[in-house]
């Protein structure tokens, strides 16, 4: 497997810019159909479509296709890289080391790529350990990382000095100085065993940790990235309010928050966030979507094919309203087309996944009646 980067290696300088990502779509020109290059809140430029790393076996062989795939799709025109320190046991992070790496040589620059990562489930290192309990005590709880008491449902932490030890291992994972997003992933993992105001409390350290990881040039921003969160009835359990959580960041920091994303899933066949009015923004409620353009927070979402499941089997009244003979194409065409969202993630963990997926570099997103009519069914 790509090893992990001694604790001295040399990372690369820099991070994604508003001026190195416009370089990257203007590789592109004459390539790429209007809509595929989006301006997020913090004035980056990302591709409507973005790379996920999350499934796959812990071997070297798929380490080295994801590494080729990353490279292919950057490449090809998909300039965001999503992934997450306990995907694959960290391999996925090394991965994109690896193409990195490869990517520069060609002649990318690292101002051009945006890199993200996510931390907050316990992960072990390279495979599974014959002893979890053992490598984690020994790792964690022996040097203070956290206490027995840090971690709920038996799986997830937030705390600062354990972000703070996370962030630097994806940092060397990565092999760069500065990750440019940095999402807390699925904190609502938590609430299912705390109650509401320590979750509260928790998320205040972590986002004012956050806000000094940014200051110190080690993450560019930070944000959010769930499963339920804001999907859900808000009477739920695991339920989140964007508002609160804009809130929270604004007590940690003020108006110039570093809080700017929110990953969440949306596709055919998880639609809330853009359907189910369940945020309550100024005194108004809406959906996540309208929520987020209404804070500022740039949307990106996830499972945009629901790892296969939306490959095959779709309604034909859908493939026809947009005259698509692919349901794998008709599901990302529809998560990139959702009003607001700026880039639809899919695992893509071989070239010919991205190859597949690069024919929409030339198609222009779905506009907002061409939208509507995959939700009306013909008679």
């Amino acid at each position: 497997m790509p090893a992990s980067a001694p604790p001295n290696a040399r990372l690369i300088a820099g991070s994604a810019t508003a001026a190195g990502t416009l370089r990257y779509a203007a590789r592109f020109k004459g390539k790429s159909a209007a809509g595929h290059f989006r301006q997020t809140t913090d004035e980056l430029i990302l591709s409507s479509v973005g790379i996920g790393t999350y499934l796959g076996e812990a071997d070297q062989a798929t380490d080295e296709a994801y590494s080729g795939a990353v490279v292919a799709a950057v490449e090809g025109g998909f300039n965001l890289v999503d992934t997450a320190i306990n995907y694959r046991f960290q391999r996925s992070e090394r991965s994109i080391r690896e193409a990195l790496r490869e990517l520069i040589a060609n002649g990318f620059c690292r101002d051009e790529i945006v890199l993200c990562t996510k931390a907050g489930f316990l992960t072990p290192d390279g495979d599974m350990p014959s002893d979890a309990n053992d490598y984690f005590s020994r790792e964690f709880l022996e040097p203070g990382v956290f206490a027995p008491e840090d971690v709920a449902a038996g799986c997830h932490c937030m705390t600062p000095r354990y972000l703070g030890n996370q962030i630097e291992r994806s940092r060397r994972n990565l092999g760069v100085e500065c990750i440019d997003v940095f999402y807390l992933h699925n904190p609502e993992t938590q609430l299912d065993e705390i109650p509401r105001e320590q979750f509260q409390q928790r998320i205040r350290e972590a986002f004012a940790f956050l806000e000094s990881a940014v200051s110190a040039g080690k993450i560019g921003a930070y944000g959010l990235a769930t499963w339920n969160a804001f999907r859900e009835d808000p009477k739920s359990q695991g339920y989140l309010s964007i508002e609160e959580m804009v809130t929270i960041a604004t007590q940690a920091r003020g108006q110039d928050h570093h809080f700017r994303y929110v990953q969440l899933p949306l596709n055919l066949a998880m639609p809330e966030a853009l359907v189910r009015p369940n945020q309550l923004v100024a005194g108004k409620t809406m959906a996540m979507v309208q929520a987020g353009r209404a804070l500022g927070i740039t949307l990106v979402s996830s499972a945009a094919l629901l790892q296969g499941q939306l490959t095959r089997n779709l309604p034909a009244h859908m493939r026809a309203a947009w005259g698509m003979a692919q349901d794998s194409g008709l599901a990302l065409q529809f998560a990139r087309s959702a009003p607001v969202v700026t880039t639809a993630l899919v695992g893509m963990s071989q070239i010919a996944h991205v190859e597949e997926n690069l024919e929409l570099l030339g198609l222009e997103p779905a506009g907002r009646d061409e939208f509507l009519k995959v939700f009306e069914p013909r008679g």
